[in-house]
């Protein structure tokens, strides 16, 4: 039988264990941030009606989805956490209490051309706050906070939480008179730091059919520049033009309080006139965090509030914020600039025993005991030499290997060896597993910054 060339398809991603416990660090982070601030666990099918899915979406996502029909069923699969939300809220409003706090981290498909950081099935982190109708300026500053914390739990720390109001935008696109063309104004801009403004005003001009004067007077508005005190400054010179502008400057100043009231330093966190994302349904803060070495990597977080949730699936007003972690793309590039700590722990388990006596009962008992203590063991059982065993464990990384003969089971101890430093003990259980412990404990980051 002709045998199948095993492959990956383009698009996807596959790590190898001692990556994916680096993975599974940053998620076990994830979860406990998010859990800190009050915000309860879901997930929602991978696979949607595909009339579920499309309903927000429509242009550039029904491009992207990944569509099949099973029987006379039209499925797709999940291209975010976002509108599986929507849905699941509206599905359940009589039963949530809100305002509803919901993290989810899972997998989404895009079926985007594959490239360098971009992937067609990845992990992403999502938190939302979903109010009753109406929804408190504060969850706007709170979102971006727990993102402060994050990445700092993560070891970074130089990065920016950039922080705009699309109400500011579209109260300045009225004073011009571009009410209508709004929304393709921002999409272009939000292309800014990939094309540059010399390109931006090509487009605003020559594809939107913008005035030269307006699109000058964009890049100038857009470019103001500063602390986030000299900003928002700079914004006031335009008050009173406007009344959405001016409430979208409310929101702002109010925002920027709240943040360094969470505790976000400035330097964390900047006005950016700039962001403004390019989902139409954002309508006020809007968020995008970058890594300051690293500007080539773009976003790698983003997000903002919207006005009405699942206006498709309810009548019944559901305004929300929350942002979004592209977790998969970040960890590549990451891995990419060599950032990931190579120091993190990666072995599957924090002890080996290695049974030295044809009755398995004392060690099973050993794995047992030290299992109710906490120790991630293995009891390796396999009848192999002796150097074979010990370089199974050199090889994953597993720093402590538990010898159990004759002798240790008579004595009623065992016999612990540290691999790293090759050094050996004769210990009770009790006394091993408090050794393992302290041996095991660790209190490094997941990123180390370069």
């Amino acid at each position: 039988m002709e045998k199948i060339r095993p492959r990956t398809l383009s698009g996807f991603m596959e790590l190898l264990p001692g990556p994916q416990m680096r993975m599974e660090r940053m998620m076990q982070i994830l979860r406990s941030s998010f859990s800190l601030y009050g915000f309860a666990p879901i997930d929602t099918p991978i696979i949607e009606s595909a009339e579920i899915l499309l309903a927000k979406g429509g242009g550039e996502t029904e491009k992207q989805i990944y569509r099949f029909q099973k029987g006379d069923s039209d499925l797709a699969l999940r291209f975010d956490h976002t509108v599986p939300l929507a849905k699941y809220v509206a599905l359940h409003e009589n039963e949530l209490s809100f305002p509803f706090r919901r993290y989810a981290i899972g997998k989404v498909y895009r079926g985007e051309r594959a490239q360098r950081g971009r992937f067609r099935e990845f992990y992403q982190a999502d938190i939302d706050i979903i109010g009753d109708g109406k929804l408190s300026i504060i969850n706007e500053a709170e979102i971006p906070s727990i993102i402060y914390r994050v990445f700092s739990q993560f070891g970074l720390k130089r990065f920016c939480i950039s922080v705009n109001n699309r109400k500011i935008l579209n109260g300045f696109y009225a004073l011009l008179g571009l009410t209508e063309q709004s929304g393709d104004i921002m999409r272009t801009v939000d292309k800014l730091d990939k094309i540059g403004p010399e390109k931006v005003r090509t487009i605003l001009v020559d594809d939107l059919g913008l005035s030269p004067e307006n699109a000058d007077e964009i890049l100038k508005f857009i470019a103001i520049r500063g602390t986030n005190s000299e900003v928002i400054a700079a914004l006031e010179g335009y008050r009173g033009k406007n009344e959405v502008f001016d409430l979208g400057l409310d929101e702002l100043i109010a925002v920027c309080k709240y943040l360094a009231d969470f505790g976000v330093p400035e330097e964390n966190f900047a006005v950016d006139l700039t962001i403004a994302r390019g989902l139409d349904y954002y309508t006020g803060t809007v968020y995008e965090t970058r890594m300051l070495d690293h500007p080539e990597i773009g976003a790698i977080c983003a997000g903002g509030r919207y006005d009405n949730l699942a206006e498709y699936y309810s009548s019944r007003s559901l305004p929300g914020v929350g942002v979004a972690i592209g977790l998969t793309r970040l960890f590549y590039v990451l891995e990419e600039q060599g950032m990931l700590n190579p120091e993190l722990p990666t072995a599957p388990a924090d002890c080996l025993i290695l049974p030295m006596s044809e009755d398995l009962g004392p060690a099973i008992s050993l794995a047992t005991y030290l299992r109710s203590r906490g120790i991630r063991t293995q009891l390796y059982a396999e009848q192999k030499k002796f150097k074979a065993k010990i370089q199974y464990a050199d090889k994953l990384r597993i720093p402590y290997v538990i010898f159990l003969g004759e002798d240790e089971i008579a004595g009623n101890t065992c016999t612990l060896k540290k691999l790293a430093t090759s050094e050996q003990l004769s210990l009770s259980r009790e006394d091993a597993a408090t050794t393992i412990l302290d041996g095991t404990a660790y209190s490094g980051t997941v990123i180390i910054e370069k």
